[in-house]
């Protein structure tokens, strides 16, 4: 698989070819908060939601327990 389930932002950011600048343009922010958002270890989904929408993704959240199928979880905690 050409992503690791535990790639950082900045990996993610880095394997679509695009740079602290070029993503900022794309939220309309400054470099600097792409920066700040890179290194934060917790933020809000909808925060999350918009820099992997912001490069092309889709925010997917799974919820996988013991023995039983995994769950994705739509909309929730998303909204702004």
């Amino acid at each position: 698989d050409i992503l690791d389930e535990y790639l950082t932002l900045q990996q993610l950011r880095k394997t679509q070819q695009l740079t602290q600048k070029k993503l900022a343009e794309k939220l309309n922010v400054n470099q600097e908060n792409i920066s700040r958002l890179e290194k934060r270890s917790d933020m809000m989904l909808s925060t999350l939601r918009d820099y992997v929408e912001a490069m092309g993704g889709e925010l997917n959240i799974t919820v996988r327990f013991p023995d039983q199928p995994s769950v994705s979880l739509l909309e929730i905690g998303l909204d702004d």
